[in-house]
């Protein structure tokens, strides 16, 4: 199953069941033959469609496909994603966070970043000593800093927040 959206406007659902294809659920008949490359012929319902495949993202599950020389972008979604959506976690992957805390007791050495700072998801943001170990916390985000509560040398506790974004 696939929920397509064409041109952010019109959704279809495809299901292939066997040998059917359905969409929307009716079931559709074309004849599909491949020409080249990413270049399609398809008859349906006795209409003719050249259809190019202008771009793929296997990833994001994206496509432009030129049919009859009008682009349409696609996205799709399979049943995992839809799942998700249901059950709110479709946004796992742009992570929002607020701010960090101490992850343990220890001592700040250094501070790299300033409030007003943007700052990239990895980039080193300052280091924790703990049991005489140097941790580098980085950032788990794309953020800017709204308020840095640490400089060099303070003791700081497990769960004490140290950085507002």
């Amino acid at each position: 199953m696939y929920q397509l959206k064409v041109n952010d406007k019109h959704d279809f659902e495809i299901n292939r069941a066997t040998n059917d294809l359905l969409i929307n659920s009716i079931k559709t008949v074309a004849d599909i033959k491949h020409i080249d490359g990413s270049r399609y012929h398809i008859i349906e319902n006795n209409k003719s469609y050249q259809v190019e495949v202008v771009s793929f993202n296997n990833t994001a599950k994206t496509a432009e496909i030129k049919v009859n020389n009008t682009i349409y972008s696609i996205s799709a979604k399979d049943q995992f994603d839809v799942l998700l959506d249901k059950l709110g976690l479709s946004d796992l992957n742009s992570t929002k966070v607020s701010e960090i805390k101490a992850p343990m007791p220890g001592m700040v050495l250094k501070v790299f970043a300033a409030e007003g700072d943007e700052i990239k998801k990895g980039d080193n943001l300052f280091v924790l000593e703990a049991m005489k170990m140097e941790n580098i916390i980085k950032s788990p985000a794309d953020v800017v800093i709204k308020k840095l509560k640490i400089k060099a040398g303070d003791k700081v506790e497990k769960g004490q927040i140290l950085i507002e974004f």
